[in-house]
């Protein structure tokens, strides 16, 4: 039997103080389960709704299978937000909460930010424009990794969609899946999707930065790794991004909208990423989404949105959600300072196909 030091003491020892510098709360006791059921949702800070029926829209005219799931959902949740908006009267418009129960069981989900970013390209290479960006090649189980990549494994097979001026860039790119592309040489723009990738197991540079001691932990952002490849030499930067060998392949697309794993066009701050496992996809949750300053320290405010789960990831499970923050370098500064946390409830309709959110399939359980 587990023993426990007395209250009293063990505020001696180990002080009172419970993190909050990343926006955590302790407002609620501890959970058992990933999702908990609620029967009413507290949360005093300030609301905005406003792109919620936007991406509503979305979802209900680019996917049929999804609106039949989630279409009578998406209309409560819009008749809430017209006559009430105030969370603790959602049960009366027939939509139940289950609320998750964060990394630390009480209740602090972690967000994180991805966007769409813009990549300067060339059709052709020059002198300047030589880190080539790569179509899928035919192959499944034996594609070459990362650094036979770099070496030139893929060269003169007719893959390259572009050339970048840095290596790093198209790697940033690779991080986030898709993004948009412009080629400076005929001032077209395209978008660029996730077009399949070499199968290789995926390594953070971030990760591998910190261990090395190149970047401290608590300053680590997207911005710091593209501030520190800056300020090294190519073969140094190569030599860290081979640490990687996990590779993304592109597909153009001309004019194509950003789109999620879920198919559907995304709007900022209105979708999510999630783990598909717990937040099958045209989910809608409510959360509190942690204000940031402009340094992406914590503003020491949150505010409560609608958002729905449209895409996915392999880095994003369980209490993890990666918030979309649109397109081009402000929105990557800004997704690049998200490692904050909020509360998070996921949302269902009473009586329909979404009721009972807090049910999960018994091996997710826990």
């Amino acid at each position: 039997m587990k023993k426990y030091l007395p209250l009293a003491a063990s505020m001696l020892l180990f002080g009172c103080a419970q993190p909050t510098e990343r926006a955590q709360q302790y407002l609620d006791g501890e959970f058992n389960n990933t999702l908990n059921r609620v029967e009413t949702v507290e949360s005093p800070v300030s609301r905005d709704f406003t792109e919620f029926h936007r991406q509503a829209e979305q979802v209900i005219n680019k996917s049929p299978s999804m609106a039949n799931t989630y279409q009578a959902l998406y209309e409560k949740l819009n008749e809430w937000v017209l006559q009430s908006g105030d969370p603790s009267q959602l049960a009366s418009f027939g939509i139940q909460t289950a609320q998750l129960g964060g990394g630390d069981k009480q209740g602090n989900v972690l967000f994180t930010g991805y966007f769409s970013p813009v990549m300067e390209l060339r059709h052709q290479a020059n002198e300047v424009y030589k880190y080539p960006v790569y179509a899928k090649p035919n192959c499944d189980t034996n594609c070459p990794t990362r650094a036979e990549i770099y070496a030139g494994a893929l060269a003169g097979q007719g893959l390259e969609l572009g050339y970048a001026p840095n290596m790093i860039d198209p790697f940033l790119m690779e991080v986030q899946g898709s993004g948009f592309v412009h080629f400076e040489d005929d001032d077209t723009l395209e978008y660029f999707a996730y077009g399949g990738k070499n199968n290789k197991a995926y390594v953070s540079i971030g990760k591998v930065l910190i261990e090395r001691g190149e970047v401290p932990r608590e300053k680590m952002s997207m911005k710091a790794i593209k501030d520190w490849v800056m300020a090294n030499d190519d073969a140094t930067v190569r030599e860290v991004l081979e640490q990687n060998p996990s590779f993304v392949f592109f597909s153009p697309q001309a004019d194509a909208p950003v789109t999620g794993s879920a198919g559907i066009p995304l709007l900022p701050m209105a979708s999510v990423a999630g783990d598909r496992s717990i937040f099958p996809m045209g989910t809608p949750i409510l959360a509190e989404v942690p204000l940031l300053n402009a340094d992406g320290s914590w503003s020491g405010a949150h505010q409560l949105r609608l958002l729905i789960v449209l895409d996915t990831g392999g880095a994003v499970k369980q209490n993890h959600l990666d918030l979309y923050h649109g397109m081009g370098p402000r929105a990557g500064t800004e997704a690049g300072h998200y490692k904050h946390f909020g509360r998070v409830w996921k949302l269902g309709l009473e009586n329909s196909a979404t009721q009972a959110p807090w049910a999960m399939p018994p091996e997710k359980r826990q």
